[in-house]
């Protein structure tokens, strides 16, 4: 079944002058407009391609990528305005509409917006809205501790940043759990720390325990073995440089090359660390 504003799998069934004819299944027939085609193909091939309403409202296939489908988040631009909405870019040929209905502000050209996309059903295409609460409630949690999660950057509070955890649910980051720069649509990898009783979530942007050295240590060594054997990064370096090497918080760094100075495999130094 070919779902409109998804990517799907969707079978060649014959080319033509202006390009490729895809079996859309119960929508019929559905075109990839040649400058889409891959560059060699067969027919009866499957192609994995984006599916939307172009300019005309005709269902049309594309292989170029939206930064945001049916169902997410998205921060993006305003690139125009009209009397009926605003018209925001999210990577393809057609601008993606928010009516007035859906603004919380009106919204300006040039501006970043953060919006949901879904299937409207009044008028038959995909749109936006800002009023994002509509869209998220802290029910149905079903996460682990420690869980890696996906996150979108909503808003910056005084407590810290206010995050869309997996599409679903809104969780929290901290200031003092924050350890590099971060700003809204900003999309990161993040760590379930605690779900509350009153269902608000807790977040990090690093797992909890020994599970957050090991990789780290790998990726030391993977840098150390770049850079020749040595690196100038020690206990002694400030959380800035650390955080720019890689990523992460002076306190974890110091405690994967305390580990990894353990097993013998690292010598360190008050300027740096080097290759045993």
């Amino acid at each position: 079944m070919v779902t409109i504003g998804k990517y799907n799998r969707m079978k060649i069934v014959k080319e033509v002058d202006f390009g490729l004819y895809l079996d859309g299944e119960e929508k019929g027939e559905i075109l990839l407009p040649r400058r889409y085609m891959p560059d060699t193909f067969d027919i009866g091939d499957d192609l994995d391609v984006f599916v939307y309403l172009d300019a005309d409202e005709r269902l049309i296939a594309t292989t170029q990528k939206p930064y945001a489908q049916i169902g997410d988040f998205a921060f993006l631009k305003v690139n125009w305005v009209n009397q009926y909405g605003a018209f925001l870019d999210w990577g393809l040929m057609k601008d993606l509409f928010v009516p007035f209905r859906e603004q919380k502000m009106k919204m300006e050209e040039g501006k970043s917006y953060l919006v949901y996309l879904y299937w409207d059903e009044l008028s038959e295409r995909i749109v936006a809205s800002a009023k994002i609460e509509k869209y998220i409630d802290n029910e149905d949690i079903d996460y682990t501790l420690n869980e890696e999660v996906d996150l979108l950057i909503a808003q910056q509070t005084d407590l810290g940043y206010k995050a869309i955890i997996n599409n679903r649910h809104w969780g929290m980051l901290y200031h003092n759990q924050v350890f590099k720069p971060l700003s809204k649509g900003d999309r990161i990898k993040g760590y379930i720390k605690e779900i509350r009783s009153d269902l608000k979530i807790d977040l990090l942007l690093e797992p909890m325990g020994y599970k957050k050295i090991e990789p780290l240590a790998d990726q030391i060594l993977k840098e150390l073995s770049k850079t020749g054997g040595t690196l100038p990064l020690s206990d002694k370096s400030s959380s800035d440089l650390i955080m720019q090497y890689f990523g992460c918080s002076k306190k974890n760094f110091k405690k994967a090359i305390g580990a990894l100075y353990k097993e013998h495999k690292i010598v360190i130094h008050p300027d740096g660390i080097c290759l045993n």
